[in-house]
């Protein structure tokens, strides 16, 4: 028999480290984890319970600071309160000593008004004197009043006339026309300016403006004494009359 053949006879067991293996892993499957994965777990576990009271750590921090803002703010709002408390003490004060001022103006105003009655209780006797005087100079005034007035110069009425003053024909001088005219002279008469307006057939007439006093001279009295010039003037007319 040659070496092959009682090599292959030969009951050798070469996988006999797989199935220690496997046995291995049957009985630790069966009875719990082993050592070495437990010593993992109970790692892992303390690396949760880190990460949690580092947490927990993080969120007291935060806590402890807004409760020190809050108490900031606190601070804040009693401090204004100390100071309107110490305001309105202060007006108390000020609004307690302040009625004794009234009390002085009134016994001030009192002793006044008795000082008036006692004036006017010592003036009874020589009222009618001081009547009689009051009158005397009301008359005084009264009389210089109306001598002032009467002073015055009266307002004197005056009225704007406009005059047509016609001649005979074309051949009659018109500037001797005008001549005649302004040679009448009254108190209270101002002549004022003068043209020729054309009429017809080449004759023209006399348009005269005057100004008059009302109580001395009258537009009847212009035309009585401007028509005594009979040889140069036919007729005299009033275009215009106007209260000045």
């Amino acid at each position: 028999m040659s070496g092959l053949q009682c090599l292959g006879e030969d009951n050798i067991w070469f996988e006999k480290p797989r199935y220690d293996e496997a046995e291995r892993r049957f009985y630790e499957g069966a009875n719990g984890p082993s050592t070495h994965s437990h010593h993992q777990s109970s790692s892992d576990h303390r690396v949760c319970v880190q990460s949690s009271s580092a947490s927990g750590d993080q969120e007291l921090v935060s806590r402890m600071k807004s409760l020190e803002l809050e108490n900031q703010g606190l601070h804040k709002v009693v401090e204004d309160l100390r100071a309107a408390l110490f305001k309105l003490e202060n007006r108390v004060r000020v609004l307690e000593r302040s009625p004794a001022i009234p009390c002085a103006k009134a016994v001030t105003v009192q002793s006044v008004k008795v000082e008036e009655d006692d004036d006017d209780e010592m003036d009874l006797f020589g009222s009618d004197e001081e009547d009689e005087e009051a009158e005397r100079l009301k008359e005084e005034r009264i009389a210089a009043y109306a001598a002032k007035k009467s002073k015055k110069p009266a307002l004197i009425a005056k009225s704007s006339i406009l005059l047509d003053v016609k001649p005979w024909d074309d051949e009659t001088d018109m500037s001797k026309l005008e001549e005649c005219v302004r040679s009448v002279v009254a108190d209270g008469l101002l002549w004022g300016q003068s043209k020729l307006v054309p009429v017809g057939y080449g004759i023209k007439k006399l348009q005269i403006g005057c100004v008059v006093e009302d109580d001395k001279v009258g537009t009847d009295l212009l035309e009585e004494e401007i028509t005594k010039f009979e040889d140069y003037v036919q007729s005299v007319d009033v275009a215009a009359f106007n209260k000045i």
